[in-house]
């Protein structure tokens, strides 16, 4: 296995693979499924993508491929480069994947496809994903998705340990979170009306920054906008309340594979061993050794796979 960043030229090579003929006309949908043995796999850059990247491909060694991790900073770059084969498995997020698919497929108004149902997301991502060759596999136990984090000492004060418990407490609550909050479904409207919560103000940190999550830690404001995998929450602090009515979507972690290049079931029972252990927390976990600790993600993915026998 080796690790590969991306220059600027090779940046721009996968970029331009977003034109050209439609995959329905190469034959890429209705192939038989590829077996590739040397396997390029995805990562965004960030910590939690690059730690499911190293597993995966700790996995897949572990199965027979040789494997390189390529760094493509976002979405717009490497799903095109997926659909070609260029990129051969990333790790996704369900329900994004899902409406950022919908949304390349049927226009930036189309109305989203994502839900709170697991099941029903990913079925309506493979559904978008199969058009384009690509073979979305089942999703695991973790989740990372919305979340919202208050301090600990802030949550035993007012026996607060789910969304709708704050609600019922009447407590007026300054949110830390990104500018888009006091409109996303998700935010500030959402809080408001599912959970009656109710929000006097969005202070406008971004969603999960040091300053949003300080700002809360320093009682400027009483909860932040994070995400379920946040590992650096205990440095500050603060704990998660649970989103007991589902407001949020159903974000759980899926690899999603070229399927002409890597569709075989050997490398669907390779990533599926992930799938049967990895939860929410451990993935937290993973982060935080990351994040805080500052572990390289290499020597994190091992030690867990193989705290798992995984390896």
């Amino acid at each position: 296995m080796r690790r590969v960043l991306l220059p600027l030229p090779a940046l721009a090579v996968l970029a331009g693979c977003a034109t050209g003929p439609a995959l329905e006309k190469q034959g890429e949908v209705t192939g038989s499924p590829g077996d590739s043995r040397h396997l390029a796999i995805g990562s965004a850059g960030f910590t939690e993508s690059e730690l499911l990247a190293q597993m995966y491909a700790l996995l897949l060694n572990r199965a027979g491929y040789s494997t390189e991790i390529l760094t493509v900073g976002n979405r717009e770059l490497y799903e095109p480069a997926l659909e070609r084969g260029q990129v051969d498995v990333v790790p996704e997020y369900a329900a994004t994947f899902a409406d950022w698919l919908n949304a390349k497929e049927h226009g930036a108004d189309a109305p989203p496809v994502a839900s709170p149902d697991r099941d029903a997301t990913v079925a309506a991502l493979r559904g978008l994903a199969a058009a384009r060759g690509l073979t979305v596999l089942p999703a695991g136990k973790a989740v990372d998705q919305n979340a919202f984090a208050v301090t600990r000492k802030y949550a035993a004060e007012h026996r607060l340990r789910t969304l709708s418990d704050l609600g019922e407490s009447g407590l007026p609550v300054r949110l830390a979170a990104g500018d888009e909050c006091v409109e996303r479904p998700y935010c500030e409207p959402g809080l408001r009306k599912t959970y009656g919560i109710d929000i006097t103000a969005v202070d406008p940190k971004g969603v999960g920054t040091t300053q949003a999550k300080q700002a809360v830690k320093a009682g400027q404001d009483q909860m932040v906008l994070t995400t379920t995998t946040d590992g650096t929450l205990p440095d500050f602090g603060l704990v998660l309340l649970a989103d007991d009515k589902h407001l949020q979507n159903a974000d759980s972690i899926v690899p999603v594979v070229n399927r002409r290049r890597a569709g075989a079931a050997p490398v669907a029972k390779a990533l599926n061993k992930l799938n049967a252990v990895l939860t929410t927390k451990d993935l937290a976990d993973l982060n935080e050794q990351v994040d805080s600790w500052r572990r390289l993600p290499a020597q994190v993915a091992r030690s867990y796979l193989r705290s798992k026998h995984l390896i």
